[in-house]
């Protein structure tokens, strides 16, 4: 799979008009001084492209979508695969991981059912600052 030369790097894919996935993007930063995530919009040319070599639907928003090593992770287990990513103390979430992934991605798709209506969404992709904006692809 094509990873765009970032070796050792976790790519993660989100919803860019979504306020809670964008709310993700900023933890992410925050708690991932060295850069480990990097990201892009499901509805961008890159996102599409990483989808269609994943053979996932292109136009499949409802859920975040992470690559690591040529793997790919979507639902809970991509929320996990971020936090194990993240500094002290959030790797130790990772132990959900144990959860029956049923349980786990029930839990996901109902929060994903019901992110616009909780959090909102923008007509468009929003532009991310320019300390957030150099680690998207």
């Amino acid at each position: 799979m094509e990873t765009y030369g970032v070796e050792n790097k976790t790519v993660v894919l989100i919803d860019g008009v979504c306020h809670l996935c964008q709310g993700l993007v900023r933890f992410i930063v925050r708690r991932d001084p060295q850069g480990h995530c990097l990201f892009a919009p499901l509805q961008s040319e890159i996102g599409a492209e990483l989808m269609q070599k994943a053979r996932l639907d292109a136009g499949q928003l409802n859920t975040v979508v992470v690559m690591e090593n040529g793997t790919v992770y979507t639902e809970s287990g991509a929320v996990l695969r971020i936090f194990r990513r993240l500094r002290f103390p959030w790797p130790a979430a990772y132990a959900f991981v144990l959860v029956p992934v049923p349980l786990r991605n029930a839990v996901y798709r109902y929060v994903a059912r019901n992110r616009y209506r909780w959090f909102g969404r923008d007509e468009a992709c929003l532009l991310p600052t320019p300390e957030v904006r150099k680690r998207f692809l």
